[in-house]
C-alpha cells in the first residue's frame, strides 16, 4: 500500500507516523516543489513537482501515481485542497483514494467569511466577523464592537499576514497593508475571485486557546475528536500543548463533524473565554497540532490504513489520554546533495 503526500514541506512527523503504521506493507512517497524540503528526506521515494498552480501539476501527480501504484493521496497544504478536490474523481478512476473532503467543505473552510456564516447558522459561538471596513466602523460607532480587532486575509494560510488593530488609525493602516500583502503574496491567486472583499475583520478574544482534531471516516461519518490546550505558539503553529478530554468540547466536535461530513482529519481552533467556547477556524487536513494528539494516543495514520483496507474496527488505535504534555523542538536534516 503506497501512500503519496503532496506539498510535503516540513511535515516529517507525518511521514514517519505513516511509515511506522505501514511497516513493511508499503512505501511513503512525498513530493514538493523543492527537493530540499525536509519531509522528502524521510520518505521512501521523493519527487520534485511543479507549483500547485502550474497547468502541469495534476499530470505530474498522475504520472507518479501510475508509476508507483499509489493507493492513497494526502495533501498537507490548504491552498492545494480545492485543486485536488476538483480532480478527485480522476485519481479515483485510476484506483487511488484521495483523502480530502468534497469541494463544498473545502470552499467553506478556506473562506473565513463562509466559515463564520456556517458557525452562525448552527448557533456555534464564534468571534464577530465583518467583511467591509464600513460595517466595522459602523459597529464600533454603535458600541456593538470594540477594539482590539484582528485584520487578516479572508482566504488565508498558516497565519500569513495577521494584524492586530488597537484603534481606528491602526485599523485603516492594517486594512490597506493587507491589500498590498495579498497582491504580492501566494494568496493573490486564491483571493482573485473576490479581491475587493478579500479581507476580514474579527473581534479579538482573550482567553485560553485550544486545538482539536475532528476525525470522520471516509464516508464522512463522525468518529471522534481529540483536543489539546495550547500552552505556546511559534510561527502560527502550536509549540507546546497538553491533551484534554472534555464533554463540552467533544459536543462541539461532533456537531461540526456531523454537519460538515468532511473526510478524514479536520484541524479546528477554538478559544474558551469565561467558560464559553468560541470556534475560530476549520482546516480539513492534518494541521501543525496533530503530533500532540498522536503522542497522546490517537494513531490516525494507522486508522487511515485500516479504513483503506476496509477494516472498520479501529478501537485498538485509539488510546487517547488527557494530561499528556509535549513540546516541539528544532532539529537539522541532512539533505542529499543531488538536487
Amino acid at each position: 500500500m503506497n501512500i503519496l503526500f503532496t506539498c510535503a514541506g516540513r511535515r516529517n512527523y507525518l511521514i514517519n507516523y505513516f511509515k511506522e503504521a505501514l511497516g513493511n506493507n508499503g512505501q511513503i512517497i512525498a513530493v514538493d516543489t523543492q527537493l530540499t524540503a525536509p519531509a522528502l528526506v524521510d520518505a521512501h521515494l521523493a519527487f520534485r513537482v511543479p507549483s500547485i498552480y502550474d497547468p502541469e501539476y495534476i499530470d505530474s501527480l498522475k504520472s507518479i501515481v501510475k508509476d508507483n501504484n499509489v493507493k492513497a493521496i494526502i495533501s498537507l497544504n490548504d491552498l492545494e485542497l480545492p485543486i485536488l478536490s476538483i480532480h478527485k474523481k480522476e485519481f479515483e478512476d485510476m484506483g487511488t483514494k484521495v483523502i480530502i473532503s468534497d469541494e463544498n467543505v473545502i470552499d467553506m473552510s478556506s473562506d473565513k467569511w463562509k466559515t463564520y456564516n456556517f458557525f452562525s447558522k448552527l448557533n456555534i459561538p464564534t468571534p464577530k466577523t465583518f467583511i467591509t471596513i464600513e460595517s466595522v466602523l459602523e459597529a464600533i460607532k454603535n458600541n456593538t464592537l470594540q477594539y482590539p480587532l484582528i485584520v487578516k486575509p479572508r482566504w488565508g494560510s498558516a497565519s500569513i499576514g495577521v494584524d492586530v488593530a488597537e484603534n481606528e488609525k491602526e485599523l485603516l493602516l492594517a486594512y490597506e497593508l493587507q491589500k498590498l500583502r495579498i497582491e504580492k503574496s501566494i494568496l493573490k491567486t486564491v483571493s482573485s475571485g473576490d479581491i475587493d472583499h478579500s479581507i476580514i475583520i474579527q473581534e479579538k478574544l482573550d482567553g485560553e486557546e485550544y486545538g482539536m482534531d475532528i476525525l470522520n471516516d471516509f464516508n464522512g461519518d463522525y468518529y471522534g475528536c481529540f483536543v489539546r490546550k495550547k500552552l505556546s505558539m511559534r510561527s502560527g503553529e502550536t509549540d507546546k500543548a497538553v491533551s484534554v478530554i472534555d464533554d463540552e468540547f467533544s459536543r462541539f466536535g461532533e456537531l461540526i463533524g456531523n454537519h460538515t461530513k468532511h473526510i478524514g482529519n479536520m484541524d479546528c481552533d477554538f478559544f474558551v473565554v469565561k467558560d464559553k467556547i468560541y470556534i475560530l477556524e476549520l482546516n480539513p487536513r492534518f494541521g501543525g497540532g496533530y503530533p500532540f494528539s498522536h503522542e497522546a494516543g490517537i494513531n490516525t495514520p494507522a486508522i487511515y490504513i485500516s479504513w483503506l483496507k476496509n477494516n472498520k474496527d479501529v478501537s485498538k488505535f485509539n488510546k487517547f489520554k488527557p494530561g499528556q504534555l509535549f513540546s516541539k523542538c528544532d532539529m537539522l536534516m541532512k539533505i542529499p546533495n543531488n538536487y
